[in-house]
């Protein structure tokens, strides 16, 4: 177990390192992948899963109790496989969540707690970007982006902010600090050298106003270790996020990516869906070959209190053992996991209903960021 130090001082000395950063450039510094440091595929093995326990009652107004079952239940599937490190405020959050993780009848011996502070439990973004590098003498490091909360939407995020240089600390692994807003959620990998994003996020003023398509294809490039960036346009209704891959678009292996569509025409995800998928058939991976693209239905529209909900079946998380996938208690729900069975037939492919946890605009991808193996 690790506990955070001083955190005004750790507040103070991230920011020191990421201005030294910043002065010194991209051009005369070692960047990860001049190091030949990279981001795997979510597909290969974890060491470990990131989460931040959720403690934020505006993430989920008037329902933030009733998505702890279903979250431990998200754990337990996880930790079947690998173990879980979360993130918790103090003792009391521990204790809380070691009450429902038993109720669940998680394996507590694979789940280990970090107090480590945070604002909120978006994980998948405020967590560290684990590269490897198998044939180097350290074999892990961790890219510390920088974090705004989508745009400045949601202060206070400092504490979120922080949370990869605590967990670099716990580790004693080396970090980069890029100088620029990136997010987990908005990016997508096979481990090979192609990235999927969109033009709706990373190109969004209220993320980097400063920097071109071609900056902060750059930035990509050097601190996420990749060599093919594949761009879409917008992402789904309700997505506060701008637009992030993770609902959208996700690699199952190497080279198959499934992807979202909206057979209803009258719906206001027909359009976007149905470009993205026309520009999927279009894109060519690392090595030339075009993508194999297997498609999922998307479910009927969520509303809740008026606000149209980013209900997707994209946004599940591929652990060790299991892929845990969001279901609405939907006519589609079988459907999807009957196709990510085929996909994934080395995995068990796991449902967990989702109609309240969706309420916090995230599902359970958004929640995670995985440690990969080296």
């Amino acid at each position: 177990m690790n506990e955070a130090g001083s955190l005004s001082n750790d507040l103070a000395e991230r920011m020191e390192q990421k201005i030294a950063f910043q002065t010194s450039g991209i051009a005369d510094t070692h960047t990860p992948k001049e190091l030949g440091y990279y981001f795997p595929g979510e597909f290969d093995k974890h060491k470990a899963t990131w989460l931040s326990w959720p403690h934020k009652d505006a993430s989920w107004p008037g329902k933030l109790e009733t998505i702890y079952p279903v979250y431990a239940q998200f754990i337990r599937a996880i930790a079947e496989g690998e173990r879980v490190h979360i993130n918790i405020v103090d003792e009391r959050m521990k204790q809380k969540a070691l009450g429902y993780l038993q109720k669940a009848g998680a394996n507590i011996d694979n789940i280990e707690f970090f107090f480590n502070p945070t604002n909120d439990a978006w994980c998948r973004d405020h967590g560290p970007a684990f590269l490897i590098n198998p044939n180097a003498d350290q074999k892990k490091i961790i890219v510390d982006w920088g974090y705004n909360a989508w745009g400045n939407k949601y202060p206070p995020f400092d504490l979120d902010d922080n949370i990869p240089t605590l967990i670099a600390q716990a580790y004693n692994l080396p970090v980069f600090y890029p100088p620029i807003i990136m997010e987990g959620g908005s990016v997508e990998f096979n481990g090979k050298g192609t990235l999927v994003t969109t033009t709706s996020c990373l190109l969004n003023a209220n993320r980097n106003p400063k920097l071109s398509q071609k900056q902060i294809e750059e930035y990509l490039h050097h601190f996420y270790g990749v060599t093919n960036i594949l761009w879409l346009g917008d992402g789904i209704a309700g997505d506060d996020t701008d637009g992030h891959i993770d609902d959208l678009v996700r690699f199952v292996n190497e080279d198959t990516v499934v992807t979202v569509v909206e057979t209803n025409r009258l719906d206001v995800n027909y359009v976007p869906l149905r470009d993205n998928l026309k520009e999927l058939t279009k894109f060519r991976l690392q090595n030339g070959k075009p993508l194999n693209i297997v498609e999922l239905p998307m479910p009927e529209a969520i509303v809740y209190e008026d606000m149209r909900l980013p209900a997707s079946y994209a946004n599940f998380y591929i652990s060790n053992k299991s892929v845990i996938v969001p279901t609405f208690r939907d006519k589609n729900d079988k459907v999807v996991l009957k196709i990510l069975e085929e996909c994934f037939p080395g995995r068990n492919v796991v449902g967990l209903d989702s109609l309240d946890v969706i309420w916090g605009l995230g599902s359970f991808h958004c929640l995670s960021q995985q440690e990969p193996e080296v």
